[in-house]
């Protein structure tokens, strides 16, 4: 039966992506890790099927009563100074009605200094991006499939430009509580720009991902498999610094192949003691790994780790992600049980 499942699986997510190689899109922000528990799985999380009120911002199938009167905080301290986070909150109206999810992300890129096309300073300018979202799941009759969408109304500034956008998450997800394993197929940012920065329009960031974990029956180990942008293929780009000579001084491209291409949209996780009050979390993705790596110098990108602790009713989480030799990301999140 499970074989079957993750074959109709992985037959609708092919049948949905397309080829989105090269060209630029914007609200990049919209697909930044949501939560500490997110980023310590390698950044790609979409079937946690639990407590975790951030899941929906990624994945509106797992909204589910776990989540009712649960509120998390989450804040990064990211690359270059820029500053982000997210909270979420879901309420259970009743059996019927079931969960409603509301969840915001904001980013703040700093301020900056400006200057005219003399080199003149025109002063400091700040520059900041918001999303809204609000998200429902429901189940399809009596079966394990479940359906979920998100509604986000984006608002962006950069100085003196503003641009607002409208997007949906549509999501389906197979949860099999018998053996504790779920299989999702996400379709993020469907929209478009309401109003442009400066008369162009420009696409969102259209993102399709696959997802499978389980937790083990007799460890207390959970695993989560992502195959990440999956509407862009190929996504790996042959690196100039690794083009190689030979003695006569012809040069040859980094070749990436079908299997590196593969590995390039794979994300992999593990959580040992996922239901006990203290967990620990790894991750490894595959493409930051392989994108940011230093030629012949270890210096472990890819890699994240991170842990939760529950005191009471509060849940507080912690992840170091590791990007480049010089680039390194710490997350902070709190999960408040207001009953």
């Amino acid at each position: 039966m499970l074989r079957k499942i993750t074959v109709v699986f992985c037959f609708f997510f092919i049948t949905l992506t397309y080829a989105q190689v090269g060209g630029e899109s914007t609200f990049q922000f919209l697909n930044l890790v949501s939560s500490p528990r997110q980023a310590a799985l390698g950044g790609r999380v979409y079937t946690n099927v639990d407590y975790d009120v951030t899941q929906p911002l990624y994945n509106p199938a797992t909204i589910n009563d776990e989540m009712d009167n649960q509120l998390a905080l989450n804040y990064t301290s990211y690359l270059g100074g820029i500053g982000y986070g997210t909270a979420a909150y879901a309420y259970t109206v009743d059996r019927r009605t079931k969960t409603f999810h509301a969840g915001v992300t904001y980013i703040n890129y700093g301020s900056f200094d400006g200057f005219d096309e003399s080199g003149n300073s025109t002063g400091t300018f700040n520059g900041s991006e918001t999303a809204l979202s609000l998200g429902y799941a429901l189940q399809i009759g009596y079966s394990n499939f479940y359906f979920g969408t998100n509604i986000k109304f984006i608002t962006s500034k950069l100085e003196q430009y503003t641009s607002l956008g409208a997007a949906a998450d549509l999501a389906l997800l197979y949860n099999d509580k018998d053996i504790d394993f779920q299989a999702t197929i996400v379709i993020r940012n469907l929209g478009a720009q309401l109003t442009t920065f400066a008369g162009t329009n420009e696409p969102l960031p259209f993102e399709v991902g696959f997802g499978m974990s389980q937790t083990l029956e007799h460890v207390p180990l959970r695993w989560h498999f992502t195959l990440e942008n999956l509407q862009e293929w190929p996504i790996g780009r042959p690196n100039p610094a690794r083009t190689s000579s030979d003695l006569e001084g012809n040069e040859t491209a980094e070749d990436i192949g079908f299997f590196g291409q593969v590995i390039r949209h794979t994300i992999l996780g593990l959580e040992l003691f996922p239901e006990k009050g203290f967990n620990l979390r790894l991750g490894y993705n595959f493409r930051r790994s392989d994108e940011l790596r230093v030629l012949e110098q270890r210096n472990f990108s890819g890699i994240s780790a991170g842990f939760a602790l529950k005191l009471n009713k509060l849940r507080f989480s912690y992840t170091h992600a590791k990007y480049a030799s010089a680039a390194n990301s710490n997350f902070f999140g709190v999960q408040i049980d207001l009953q």
